[in-house]
């Protein structure tokens, strides 16, 4: 169990990394379509990987199970980076990954079979959306509105895609699984490239490449692949019945990313500022409390 752990908390550390500069990016002109075509692409990468390794052809139908998964994958960035365009980033990373336990949860039930509901998972629940709804509070209703529905097909999308992966690791070797997943992942955000309008933001003045943006990026995209390789991995080294708790641990990821952002805001304004009055302070301090909470209760079951 010890592995499995270390590798998903420094994955999550990275998380909290890359969902830092993500947001320092999307704060500026580049838009989530040219963010995610780049990201999509750079997943090509892992074919650099296939010398070194006993590679495979997966069956049709695992081929059939990649292709769903790197479209739930790209979706499912596409959504969470519009969000955090529009949305405090503590706010949405927080959300997203507060609810999707529960979601992970449910589809490890419906896949598998092997979770049962009781009373402590009923109260991790209620804590959850609690934590939730009281760190996207706003006085926009209409915006309440918005962000509760972009953060709940979020973590939808991306709680489907953690466990198809887990599924497909159960069929395949790690590596090789891993390796189809991305090149399936970049194969599909070529589909962008059919839009006019898409193409126009991926290749624009105002793309990821501009040059005080592209380092970051690459920086941020480094980054957030390491992050990724290690929690893939950990899924791939979790038992079926600690796969909701794997995810409920993103809680550390939250710690972390709201240390560094009030770091910067307090300390370092002119790179990266957040309102970050008292009440906004206890408001999401009180929130992680709730989240985490639930979290342990869910680890705990």
């Amino acid at each position: 169990m010890i592995s499995w752990l270390l590798i998903i908390i420094l994955s999550y550390f990275l998380f909290s990394l890359s969902a830092f500069g993500d947001k320092l990016i999307l704060s500026g002109p580049p838009k989530p379509i040219s963010y995610v075509f780049y990201v999509g692409i750079l997943n090509a990468l892992v074919v650099l990987i296939i010398p070194f390794i006993y590679f495979i052809i997966p069956s049709p139908f695992l081929f059939l199970l990649i292709i769903i998964e790197a479209i739930i994958f790209i979706l499912a960035m596409y959504i969470a980076f519009s969000a955090v365009e529009k949305f405090d980033i503590t706010k949405v990373a927080t959300t997203i990954g507060a609810i999707q336990p529960i979601f992970v949860l449910i589809l490890a039930w419906i896949f598998w079979g092997s979770q049962i509901f009781n009373s402590r998972i009923i109260l991790a629940f209620l804590l959850l959306l609690l934590g939730s709804f009281i760190i996207s509070l706003e006085n926009n209703y209409k915006r309440i509105r918005e962000y509760i529905k972009i953060v709940l097909i979020a973590s939808f999308l991306f709680s489907l895609d953690y466990v198809l992966s887990k599924f497909i690791f159960m069929q395949m070797p790690f590596l090789q699984a891993f390796i189809w997943m991305r090149i399936f992942a970049a194969l599909f955000v070529l589909i962008f490239l059919f839009s006019k309008k898409n193409r126009k933001e991926i290749f624009g003045k105002n793309s990821v490449l501009k040059e005080k943006v592209s380092i970051l990026f690459f920086f941020t995209q480094l980054v957030g692949g390491a992050a990724v390789i290690l929690q893939a991995f950990a899924v791939y080294l979790v038992p079926i019945g600690f796969l909701p708790i794997i995810n409920s641990l993103r809680g550390v990821q939250y710690i972390f990313l709201f240390l560094i952002t009030l770091f910067f805001s307090i300390f370092l304004p002119k790179i990266f500022s957040e309102e970050i009055s008292k009440k906004i302070i206890l408001q999401k301090i009180i929130a992680i409390f709730l989240i985490i909470g639930g979290l342990v209760l869910v680890v705990f079951v």
